[in-house]
């Protein structure tokens, strides 16, 4: 959000003695409210510039703070009314001025004043057009600190969310680098040092077999607050096929024999849907005997015979299997290997099915009650009659957060797909009503953001495990994310732990996706900006929820107008392609929201099993848009029917 001033002292310009004469402007008046809008707004930017200075240790970062400050003074004024004059003149109605806002400022002044017939020197005027031109240049130059040169075919960097199989698939890392990522995203919520460290050695053996460079960002998991645990049932896991209307087989169920030591993928209310890969685990001997084509027979825990057709080898430890056939599976599951060969048969016991959470249904109108003990959740009681004898209940991962709730305040779920309000607090936590839910309810399941818009919660910059993480991180990245950014004390924390560990200097990107750091943003980014390599990324899926999915697409605009300004570079993520990516076909809007996305210097793109074509589609689409769009401004190359 641009910073707000009190709207008494909100300026808006005076055009009451601005008139028309003989169908044009009275470009006298203009001139004199430009001239006293540039007064205003130098001085404003001086002293905003005063109370930065302390921050800006890189002194290349000083000239963009500079425009960032006048910027911020020229945006605390409404200048609609003067911009349909200025462009009635044919003259700049300021719309763009992002980058260099005292140069347009004076280009402006300079115009109206020969208009009127006045000399202006060459000098000024030469002074001018070279400050409009340094700022591409500086944003550039920003950006190549940070991710290193584009590709000559387009200016926008793609950043790759790797996936567990990155650590033990060299190719799939090799192929991701080809098909265009500029950018490895590993985000140290998941897997762990191990799968870390094959990730970026797979990285950079990729850059040298290919001759192209990737940076290595690094994403430390941050404040994120999640459900806790929910009470377990039975350790039962139905696996379903897709089938038509009358019976015939769409689409056979997908299963992972994994003999790696990588966890197991999650499997939701004990079922899997209809094209899901499962993931189970088996001894890395048995599967080594493994063969395109073979069978695997077993009897599932109604006594049934099932066979998986193996169908091919997706890394050294891993085969890829499928089930013609709906199978009920239990927690030992005897797999019997029948080769195409006539070898001998062997037997494995899979230990990968355990006991599923129980299932949390919510409605709109329900009672939910966050507990401050980490108990494990539980679904809601009722009696024969349906009446509710027990609320559902669900833990919190931190404790510390009951302490900033208060009665009124907002609770999202799961990325917002339940929202509750506060109705009371007690010793057994927070009492919610849920407001926000589909027909139906939704499904609470453990490990779900929670998300607190209206609370100030008192937690740290970098936990125990972000700094355990950084640790690694300083040592094997190139960029460090810092989640959920709240201000630009978060920043100062996390370059004094930078400092320590001998990498003061490493870039950095700021997550915005709440609503503390959208106010704070100019502060964020100078404090940012003014010691690294800096990049801030909307992180549009948290910032929704925050904010409200009504007014992400405003600010969205507000954060690139703002990062234009201060000339830092900006990622542009969450659900770019998803559709894409997960399933292998995208949605107009998506391909859309692509397009629109070359307006950031970076897109990433989430890991999916179609990773690799999104990866490609990304490509042909920012590509083109090269031609027809360079950040606000349209690019007119020739059009042809």
């Amino acid at each position: 959000m641009l910073p707000r001033t009190p709207r008494r002292a909100r300026s808006t310009l005076p055009v009451a003695d601005l008139s028309w004469q003989g169908g044009s402007p009275d470009v006298r008046g203009l001139l004199t409210r430009m001239e006293q809008l540039r007064g205003t707004v130098d001085q404003a930017a001086r002293a905003l510039l005063r109370q930065w200075r302390a921050h800006l240790r890189m002194r290349v970062y000083q000239p963009s703070a500079t425009n960032l400050a006048a910027y911020i003074a020229l945006r605390r004024h409404d200048l609609r009314p003067i911009q349909g004059y200025l462009a009635a003149l044919g003259l700049s109605s300021l719309g763009r001025c992002e980058g260099h806002v005292m140069a347009t400022l004076d280009a402006v002044i300079h115009a109206l004043r020969r208009m009127q017939g006045a000399r202006v020197a060459r000098l000024r005027i030469a002074r001018v057009a070279r400050e409009i031109a340094r700022d591409p240049a500086r944003l550039r130059r920003h950006t190549n600190r940070l991710f290193g040169a584009p590709p000559a075919h387009r200016w926008t960097r793609f950043m790759v969310t790797l996936p567990t199989q990155a650590a033990s698939d060299y190719a799939f890392v090799r192929d991701a680098l080809r098909q265009g990522m500029d950018c490895a995203r590993i985000n140290c919520a998941h897997d762990g040092p191990a799968a870390w460290r094959g990730m970026i050695r797979h990285v950079r053996r990729a850059e040298r077999e290919l001759g192209r460079p990737c940076r290595v960002l690094m994403d430390l998991g941050g404040p994120k607050l999640r459900t806790g645990p929910v009470k377990t049932g039975d350790a039962l896991l139905r696996i379903k096929v897709a089938r038509s209307a009358r019976g015939k087989l769409v689409a056979p169920a997908q299963v992972l024999l994994d003999a790696s030591a990588a966890p197991l993928g999650p499997i939701a209310a004990g079922r899997t849907t209809p094209g899901a890969t499962l993931q189970l685990h088996v001894e890395r001997a048995w599967l080594d005997r493994v063969r395109p084509g073979d069978v695997i027979r077993f009897n599932d825990v109604r006594g049934r015979e099932r066979r998986l057709t193996v169908q091919r080898h997706v890394a050294a430890d891993r085969v890829l299997a499928t089930l013609a056939k709906g199978a009920w599976i239990g927690a030992l599951l005897a797999l019997e290997h029948l080769p195409r060969r006539g070898a001998k048969r062997t037997v494995s016991a899979s230990c990968a099915i355990a006991a599923q959470p129980l299932e949390i249904r919510v409605e709109q109108g329900d009672a939910l009650l966050l507990t401050r003990d980490p108990v494990p959740g539980e679904p809601k009681r009722a009696d024969r009659r349906g009446r509710v004898r027990q609320a559902a209940h669900i833990s919190c991962s931190e404790a510390a957060i009951f302490g900033a709730l208060r009665v009124g305040h907002q609770v999202w779920i799961d990325d917002g797909k339940i929202g509750a309000l506060v109705e009371s607090l007690d010793e057994r936590g927070a009492w919610l009503r849920v407001t926000h839910a589909r027909p139906g309810g939704e499904r609470i399941a453990p490990g779900k953001g929670l998300n607190f818009p209206d609370s100030t919660l008192p937690l740290p910059a970098l936990s125990a495990t972000d700094l355990a993480d950084l640790d690694f991180a300083a040592r094997h990245a190139d960029i460090i994310g810092l989640s959920f950014v709240r201000s630009a004390a978060d920043l100062d924390v996390l370059a004094r732990e930078l400092a320590r560990r001998g990498r003061a200097g490493l870039g950095v990107i700021a997550k915005i996706e709440t609503r503390a750091a959208v106010k704070n943003l100019p502060e964020i980014m100078v404090r940012g900006a003014g010691r690294h390599p800096f990049g801030v990324m909307v992180a549009r899926g948290d910032l929704a929820v925050e904010i409200g999915y009504e007014r992400l697409a405003e600010i969205q605009e507000e954060i690139l107008w703002l990062c234009e300004a201060a000339q830092v570079p900006v990622v542009w993520a969450t659900q770019v392609l998803e559709g894409l990516v997960k399933r292998g076909r995208p949605t107009r809007a998506e391909i859309s929201d692509a397009a629109l996305s070359q307006r950031a210097e970076c897109v990433m793109l989430n890991k999916g099993p179609f990773l690799l074509q999104a990866l490609a589609v990304l490509d042909n689409v920012v590509a083109r848009m090269r031609d027809h769009q360079r950040k606000k401004t349209a690019q007119y190359r020739p059009l042809h029917w």
